[in-house]
């Protein structure tokens, strides 16, 4: 057991923890970022909808 888990610690195949972790902070800053643009793009279309029609 414990040569097992020697390789697997030395292993050095395939991304480390700090790789997917940049990895995942770069996909959050894009979502975020088109989340906030699209929000408020769409609250400005839904207001000028909103006034356009007649009441």
């Amino acid at each position: 057991m414990a040569r097992i888990l020697g390789q697997f610690w030395s292993d050095e195949r395939g991304q480390d923890i700090a790789e997917y972790a940049v990895m995942l902070a770069v996909i959050l800053v894009i979502v975020v970022g088109t989340i906030r643009l699209i929000g408020s793009n769409s609250n400005n279309v839904f207001s000028s909808v909103a006034s356009a029609i007649p009441q």
